[in-house]
């Protein structure tokens, strides 16, 4: 899934955020008053299901008290303090969270099980703002369309002058894919637990519930192993070009899984086998068949590498690594990569995914694969990851068809590492460019012909760092294409339109700026 790439520029980024600081000093010297016409409740990303517009506007003031439902419960009173955090320094207002009662905004959780576990719903008129879920996750996403509802200036964590309205009616809104997922490569190059944490707050802005986390590769280990220490310390040291490097340790891992768990994103984290092991076969010369360690690699080639697949210790090292993992991680499951496994015969590839998918499975997790697993005997309930960029591989029909659910990430539309065009400084083009509209333009249901009714569970933008070093780099190649991938994966398929995408999205420009996002201005968006 990731092709040879040149060496990285960062021109184009440097350029970037000099000129989003250029726009926070000039935005910061002269506060600009919100718009006094509140913007319409259908002008949000992604599209909501159902909009009924009507009525006065609700209007957030001094005096304005955030209300949770005693049923919403600790749940609800923390997505509350979640609300007033967001709301308080741009506003200057006290926000306070109280029990319930009349008036403000007012987060409650009901017994509409029409609403699902992620849907909500947002009434606003001038006495109340009320906002209703079946579970909290749908209190949180519907946080978020208020947020995109009120004045953009609200993600300024400095007092902005208002007026703070949300337009009367109501958003009735559910999401159409259970899964909407977003993976970052922390092997390429490594982030920190803060720099993840950051990306997973832009997330949550459009309502992406996954986090896949690729944690191994052959430039290196990302995770502490109690019982295989070497991988992190050893294994960890490392990345391309020959930087530091790093790893988590089991503390920094829990701590990115509760901060996602906080933003309602499920964390899925990846151990790519057989194949992309090298830094795990340098830190282990026992996994290699013949006893000899290879050196660590700083290169961007793939599909040399493979674990040996006749040899017991392979399958103790893989049960180690996924019950330390699987105890770490609440969610239901574990990736367990298979792309890209040159060096393994496909006799060795299948023998081994049969092993692998049982030791994940022991543990009690879900097994993922890249749809390289299609070809070999996926286990009832696994998920395959489809990469590919024509949409014509049988062997992921066939699997599909007999039970196997897909996530789709088509290398040409939901890579957002490709670039955006010839001069785009970073990135990679082995799946050609990919601008906004083609990001957007395609339909997961659809986009494998002969995919089988039901079989897509939802879609994942993939970004992988070969050239990406700093979180400027990881915003510009993810914004906006991010966004619209988050919309294919939540809005009604009825409302997949790109030019009313593209005046939407144009809008968020200025929500953006204002949170510090260091996205791409493409020339086809007219930016707000």
């Amino acid at each position: 899934m990731r092709r040879l790439v040149g060496r990285r520029g960062t021109i184009t980024g440097l350029l970037g955020a000099l000129l989003l600081l250029a726009a926070g000093i000039s935005s910061a010297g002269s506060a600009a008053a919100a718009p006094r016409t509140p913007r319409p409740l259908d002008r949000i990303v992604p599209a909501p299901a159902s909009v009924a517009p009507g009525g006065s506007p609700y209007t957030i003031t001094p005096g304005t008290v955030i209300r949770v439902d005693a049923a919403a419960g600790a749940e609800g009173r923390r997505i509350a303090g979640y609300l007033a955090d967001v709301l308080r320094p741009s506003t200057g207002y006290a926000l306070p969270v109280r029990a319930d009662g009349r008036g403000g905004i007012r987060l409650r959780l009901s017994g509409e099980a029409r609403l699902g576990p992620e849907g909500y719903r947002l009434e606003s008129g001038p006495g109340a703002l009320t906002l209703t879920a079946h579970r909290a996750a749908g209190l949180f996403h519907g946080v978020q369309t208020l947020r995109q509802l009120l004045p953009a200036s609200v993600e300024r964590r400095t007092r902005q002058p208002g007026p703070w309205r949300v337009a009367g009616g109501t958003v009735t809104d559910v999401p159409r894919y259970a899964y909407r997922g977003a993976m970052l490569d922390v092997s390429r190059h490594f982030f920190t637990v803060a720099q993840v944490e950051r990306y997973i707050d832009q997330l949550a802005l459009y309502k992406i519930n996954k986090l896949h986390l690729h944690l191994s590769d052959d430039q290196g280990w990302r995770i502490a192993v109690d019982s295989w220490p070497r991988l992190a310390v050893y294994g960890g040291q490392t990345q391309v070009g020959g930087g530091r490097g790093g790893h988590y340790s089991k503390a920094d891992y829990r701590e990115i899984v509760r901060y996602a768990a906080s933003r309602y994103l499920e964390l899925i984290p990846e151990i790519d086998t057989p194949g992309h092991t090298n830094a795990a076969l340098a830190s282990y010369a026992d996994l290699n068949c013949d006893g000899v360690a290879p050196p660590l690699y700083t290169g961007t080639d793939v599909g040399f590498s493979s674990l040996c697949v006749p040899k017991p210790v392979t399958y103790a090292f893989l049960d180690d690594v996924v019950r330390e993992l699987a105890a770490m991680t609440p969610g239901r499951y574990i990736h367990i990569g298979g792309d890209e496994a040159h060096s393994t015969p496909h006799a060795d590839y299948v023998a081994f995914m049969d092993r692998a998918q049982a030791v994940v499975g022991k543990y009690g997790k879900t097994v993922m694969g890249w749809h390289q697993l299609t070809g070999a005997r996926p286990v009832a309930g696994a998920v395959a990851q489809y990469w590919g960029t024509e949409g014509d591989e049988a062997e992921v029909v066939a699997a599909a068809k007999a039970g196997t659910k897909v996530v789709m990430s088509p290398a040409n539309r939901a890579y957002l590492d490709m670039k955006y065009d010839a001069t785009t400084e970073l990135g990679q083009d082995w799946a050609g460019h990919v601008e906004v509209d083609q990001a957007y333009g395609w339909d997961p249901d659809t986009f494998v012909k002969g995919m089988p009714a039901g079989a897509v569970l939802g879609v994942e933008a993939p970004l992988w760092t070969e050239t990406l070093v700093r979180s400027g780099d990881l915003e510009y190649m993810a914004f906006p294409r991010v966004v619209g991938v988050a919309e294919l994966g939540w809005s009604p398929a009825s409302t997949h339109d790109w030019g009313a995408f593209r005046g939407r999205l144009g809008e968020q420009g200025e929500r953006l700026g204002a949170l510090g996002v260091n996205f791409y201005r493409s020339p086809l968006v007219p930016w707000g």
